[in-house]
């Protein structure tokens, strides 16, 4: 009896576990496969942009950060639709280092919680300043974030850095919506909202399946004040935490801010769904529409 408990024991844990995909270093052997993944050429041809990657955080680190650093001068180099800078200094983030860029990444730059305001974060790491003072540079940061937004700047979103003003409603709006939570990683197919769109193409219709952790979202994703790109069935996942408000939550969806462009994408927390070419596609179609290139449908689909 205890043998056979014992084995049970073994596969609950097991069963747990299994999902969670083994971390690696993006090393040369690694960087070479996505080189060869990569796609030759952008869809649409256009001049060389200038794309500011910021991948600095306060709270849970993603071991995928570096990949995508690495994914991102490949797709940037091969396609020679961009060009990266990489940082991880707040002061990217002031109005005359941001007029340098044609869009930012946030690649997985997530703040400490229960706060969750990056930049009162990294203000708060690198200064001096009394805690009032922080909050109104914060809130400043924010504002001039913004206004670079909506005077025509772009902004993709990789995975966690949804979170990087979490509990900010006007940088919600911006964004598309809050992090709420997730259960544990499982296995998913994803697919798209409407594949005739053309963000989606690389997909051809069918989606794809990869392990990752579920999202689910709050504040301004109830308002669907975004053009949604890819969905999960919530009906086939495990682990929730509560009783879901639809059958489905969008994963990645983008949307106007002013003149400015949002792309977000919540695949991947793994680096192994980097090892899809469509997907890297799909990220390189996101780029050209933050940076203005890509024009697509990106109406809000509302209540």
């Amino acid at each position: 009896m205890k043998i056979k408990i014992s084995l049970i024991l073994l596969l609950t844990v097991f069963k747990l576990t299994a999902q969670s995909l083994e971390s690696f270093d993006p090393n040369e052997e690694w960087t070479t496969k996505i080189e060869n993944l990569a796609p030759d050429n952008a869809r649409v041809e256009a001049p060389t942009r200038k794309v500011l990657v910021f991948s600095q955080h306060t709270g849970f680190y993603h071991w995928t950060a570096p990949h995508n650093i690495e994914m991102l001068k490949i797709l940037g180099r091969k396609s020679g639709a961009f060009e990266v800078t990489n940082s991880y200094d707040i002061d990217s983030f002031k109005k005359e280092n941001l007029k340098n860029y044609d869009a930012v990444v946030f690649n997985n730059c997530n703040p400490a919680g229960p706060k969750r305001d990056l930049f009162w974060d990294l203000l708060q790491k690198n200064s001096n300043l009394s805690d009032e003072k922080i909050a109104a540079l914060s809130k400043e940061y924010q504002k001039g974030f913004m206004e670079y937004i909506a005077e025509g700047g772009g902004l993709m979103i990789l995975h966690g850095a949804i979170t990087v003003q979490n509990n900010s409603e006007e940088f919600s709006k911006m964004t598309g919506g809050s992090f709420d939570y997730h259960p544990k990683q499982q296995e998913m197919h994803v697919m798209e909202v409407n594949d005739k769109h053309p963000l989606v193409q690389a997909f051809s219709g069918n989606g794809f399946t990869h392990v990752d952790e579920p999202y689910f979202f709050n504040n301004a994703y109830s308002d669907y004040n975004f053009r949604p790109l890819l969905y999960i069935d919530v009906t086939k996942l495990e682990g929730l935490k509560k009783e879901p408000e639809a059958d489905i939550s969008y994963v990645s969806w983008i949307k106007k801010h002013g003149k400015g462009r949002v792309f977000y994408s919540s695949p991947s927390h793994n680096a192994q769904t980097l090892d899809n070419p469509e997907f890297l596609q799909f990220l390189l179609d996101g780029m050209q529409y933050v940076t203005g290139d890509l024009e697509c449908d990106d109406s809000p689909i509302g209540k």
